[in-house]
């Protein structure tokens, strides 16, 4: 199975459960560099009520790797997204 990659200069973000259902997308292309701590923010703009349904509640992950984009509203630790990465937002797992 090929995996696609983005075009040149952007980054692809996966959208599972409930951020698919609310985005009606599986996947979107932006444009990169993006520096982390302002990606929710462009999703808002795009899907309004996209923060408070959805992302308030998901991890986001950058290559497989989550990280904490709580931690890095203060500026430091800012994680840039580069051309080529996969994002991915994901809904809360509840186990049981």
């Amino acid at each position: 199975m090929a995996s696609s990659k983005p075009p040149q200069g952007h980054f692809t973000l996966l959208y599972f459960a409930a951020a698919s259902s609310f985005t009606k997308k599986s996947s979107e292309i932006f444009r990169a560099p993006l520096p982390a701590r302002d990606l929710f923010q462009v999703l808002e703009k795009r899907y309004p009520g996209f923060t408070e349904k959805v992302l308030s509640s998901c991890a986001v992950t950058v290559n497989l790797e989550y990280i904490d984009l709580d931690e890095d509203q203060d500026g430091e630790n800012s994680l840039v997204i580069k051309e080529g990465d996969e994002v991915a937002v994901i809904p809360p797992v509840s186990s049981g």
